[in-house]
């Protein structure tokens, strides 16, 4: 993040060059970079055992909750108890709380030592309800519910095909690669092969693209990120205090239900990250480039991932403490 900024802030047209390395609002480098970096997660699952796996109707309920119901309420009013006075900073985190995780989680989950296989079915069933609801709950929390608290409405218009291109490029082309690459390869080489070699050989793809991808979307906005230092510490707030609370309240919320550690991990970290490729793309979609509401949306993933890598630190220590 802090070579990103720098590179960004100190050299000349990097930035500029980056941004224009674009196909139909699309940035190639950066979607290339999540692309990989989701790759080594899915190539893992097994996808013959998904039915079994979301046969556990109190923690998929518990899960669909706590992204469909809790997560985005919970966002809203962090939002607007501490950025009514911005307007446009609310908008933007709002439109992170309502662009649910489809993408990073599969790494959280991962360095976490999660199940990826529940993990995977989580993802997919977030990306459907992504698909046909975003629009619905842009337009609900950003210009029904905040009149129904004495706030201002904000007209938006969240095209389907925005939210569901968005959704086949970041979910669906790792998807494919991770469900075909694994087929075609165990049928070449065989099982052992894959899961003794091959995994273990593009294992380290994910945390280097997970690096390129950060270097790569910090770098774009390095100069903004140092000129409105008090944005960035505005926003982080309702951000922090979300991540931190969502994952809390998940995790312990499945020990209750009496969910197995890795399953119950997969869960927490789905509830508590969010979709930033999402949110950004309907963010400069509908309010451009330079608005407050994109810059907002990158400044989400400079407080998701060090807040992400502490709570996977926190899940392996509430392990360690339990056994």
């Amino acid at each position: 993040m802090a070579l990103g900024v720098l590179i960004g802030a100190w050299i000349p047209g990097v930035s500029e060059s980056i941004d224009l390395i674009a196909y139909k609002g699309i940035n190639i480098p950066i979607a290339t970079g999540l692309i990989v970096m989701m790759y080594p997660p899915l190539a893992k699952v097994d996808y013959r055992t998904l039915p079994v796996v979301l046969k556990d109707k109190k923690l998929l309920s518990l899960s669909l909750i706590l992204n469909w119901v809790v997560g985005p309420l919970f966002m809203f009013f962090l939002a607007a108890y501490f950025l009514s006075d911005r307007p446009e900073l609310m908008t933007g985190v709002v439109l992170i709380g309502l662009a649910r995780c489809i993408a990073m989680v599969l790494v959280w989950n991962d360095l976490a030592d999660g199940d990826s296989t529940y993990g995977a079915a989580l993802v997919a069933l977030n990306s459907l309800f992504q698909v046909f609801t975003f629009s619905f709950y842009a337009w609900f929390f950003l210009t029904i519910l905040p009149t129904w608290i004495g706030l201002g409405s904000i007209l938006i218009d969240v095209p389907f095909t925005m939210v569901a291109t968005n959704v086949g490029i970041y979910l669906g082309i790792p998807f494919v690669l991770g469900v075909g690459g694994r087929a075609v390869l165990i049928r070449l080489k065989g099982l052992s092969w894959y899961t003794d070699a091959y995994l273990p050989r593009i294992g380290p793809l994910t945390l280097m693209s997970l690096l390129f991808t950060i270097v790569l979307m910090f770098s774009l906005q390095g100069a903004r990120i140092l000129d409105q230092t008090s944005d960035v510490l505005l926003v982080s707030i309702p951000l922090l205090l979300y991540f931190f609370g969502m994952w809390l309240l998940s995790y312990y919320a499945g020990i209750k239900l009496g969910a197995d550690e890795p399953r119950n991990r997969a869960v927490a970290f789905t509830a508590a990250g969010n979709n930033f490729e999402l949110a950004i793309a309907v963010a400069i979609g509908v309010f451009g480039l330079h608005s407050s509401e994109a810059f907002v949306g990158v400044i989400g993933p400079l407080i998701e991932v060090p807040a992400l890598l502490l709570l996977v630190q926190l899940s392996k220590r509430l392990t360690r403490h339990k056994a």
